[in-house]
């Protein structure tokens, strides 16, 4: 049963998959659209959204709270001077979008891409 699991373990145990999920972030703030998997793709949208919103903030203690789920910092820089000005007129959330692609050659999972959409 299922009972209350609200997160997908993507075959990895917690801290393996906050660190995983830290780098898809890095990657998506630093290249604006990456392509990986779609359930990859779903989690990583939860978890990119809310440091979005949490840099929307702007103070100290949101930097601390982002640098620590996401210790990338060209990537941290990217997202409080350049990511959370362009979003401030959004509510909270929205700023992703993903779109699924073929599946893969190899294994056949299937593909997507997710990226930052534009601000209004």
């Amino acid at each position: 049963m299922r009972h209350r699991m609200d997160k997908r373990t993507l075959g990895r145990y917690g801290s393996h998959r906050m660190i995983m999920l830290g780098n898809l972030a890095a990657s998506l703030f630093i290249n604006d659209s990456i392509t990986t998997t779609v359930t990859r793709a779903k989690e990583l949208r939860s978890f990119a959204e809310k440091l979005i919103t949490r840099a929307r903030g702007g103070t100290i203690n949101d930097r601390r709270l982002v640098r620590q789920k996401m210790p990338h910092k060209a990537a941290a820089l990217k997202l409080f001077n350049e990511l959370a000005p362009k979003y401030s007129s959004f509510d909270k959330g929205g700023y992703t979008r993903i779109v699924k692609l073929a599946p893969r050659i190899g294994d056949g999972a299937q593909m997507a891409v997710i990226q930052l959409v534009e601000g209004k």
